[in-house]
């Protein structure tokens, strides 16, 4: 008699075809129910981790207070990236099971380095380092910057699993994917290597809107939805053409089309608990569609409506001098600092609460 259990339509993608995904934050009660529902890793970063200590305050506060009285001369800095290792630490744990089920293939946790290194290659490598011993299913994320390609290289050279972050571009794709080849070629063991290579395809299509309300553009609104699906489908392309050993992922979810268009391919895609609960409530016909180009009218008219997106679009549209330069990546790693900021003041009002708001 077939089973009548209910299986989620997330689940049924996991099962029915190679696509992964994981989930978008370090909150264990979050990545419960995505591993529930089939997720096979989870990722953080600064406002990630932010919103992590905002929801479960009392007990950081107690845990910073602790940290402090144990290391006397840390700083703020120090004691947020505390915070942010043993957040990582503790959703490493929930994932070891399907890290130890898949040989190191699945079940890690990605840890984002500091977004204010993204200039210094060796601060980026030494901070990688650190990380990647803190447990054996660890993967460090570090950005697309052009100093960001050099510490990937050499992380990957050293065992490191880099997830190449703060990325839009299929030149950053194709940089990061080149450069995991040449340190894997150096690596002790390149076979435990699990590299992943992150689009931003929200942020993407974030900035295209930003630059049609600056500039006045009346785009056809059915184009910038698909503005970071496009690239990462030619992305994708490329990587399997080439066969890099580097996994492309989605991230920065904003709709349903950065999830059903990219079903099908041997991709992860990195979804935040409010978007798993959205599509488990909806309906998925089961189709793959991660190989169906977007219509050439969309690329088209994206092409002449946006310089960036040409940028963003074809294969030499930046250089890795012009990583940094990027609108998008600027905007991110603005964002991803202002987390950092805010959670070192987090830290400060549990070391030095505020006498004007205490009580008397």
């Amino acid at each position: 008699m077939a089973s009548t259990e209910y299986e989620s339509p997330l689940h049924r993608m996991v099962r029915t075809t190679p696509t992964e995904f994981w989930n978008d934050s370090c909150d264990p009660g979050e990545l419960a129910y995505a591993v529930e529902h089939g997720a096979t890793g989870a990722t953080t970063n600064p406002s990630i981790v932010l919103d992590v200590l905002r929801r479960e305050w009392p007990l950081w506060r107690e845990r910073i207070g602790a940290l402090a009285r144990e290391n006397p001369e840390a700083t703020e800095a120090d004691l947020a990236w505390r915070v942010v290792e043993e957040m990582a630490v503790r959703a490493a744990a929930l994932l070891r099971p399907e890290h130890a089920r898949t040989g190191g293939r699945r079940g890690r946790v990605s840890i984002q380095t500091d977004p204010m290194l993204y200039r210094s290659a060796p601060a980026l490598l030494q901070q990688a380092l650190r990380f990647h011993g803190l447990a054996p299913n660890a993967q460090v994320k570090i950005p697309a910057t052009k100093a960001g390609v050099e510490a990937i290289e050499e992380a990957t050279a050293s065992g490191v699993s880099v997830n190449a972050t703060v990325s839009f571009t299929v030149s950053q794709a194709i940089a990061v994917a080149e450069a995991v080849e040449r340190g894997a070629a150096r690596a002790a063991n390149p076979g435990a290597l699990a590299p992943v290579c992150t689009i931003m395809v929200g942020r993407l299509e974030d900035w295209l809107h930003v630059v049609s309300e600056r500039d006045g553009i009346a785009a056809d609104p059915r184009c910038n939805p698909l503005a970071g699906v496009a690239c990462f489908k030619k992305a994708l392309e490329l990587y399997k053409a080439r066969g890099y050993r580097t996994t492309l992922l989605a991230a920065a979810y904003r709709h349903r089309l950065h999830w059903t268009e990219l079903v099908g391919g041997e991709v992860i895609l990195t979804m935040p608990s409010a978007w798993q609960k959205r599509f488990n409530a909806s309906e998925w016909d089961g189709r793959s569609r991660v190989d169906e180009p977007v219509p050439e009218s969309v690329v088209t008219e994206l092409l002449a409506r946006f310089p960036d997106f040409r940028r963003a679009w074809e294969e030499r549209g930046l250089e890795p001098a012009d990583f940094d330069a990027f609108p998008p990546t600027r905007r991110t790693l603005r964002t991803f600092a202002r987390a950092v900021q805010d959670l070192q003041s987090a830290v400060r009002d549990a070391m030095l609460p505020d006498p004007d708001r205490s009580a008397s």
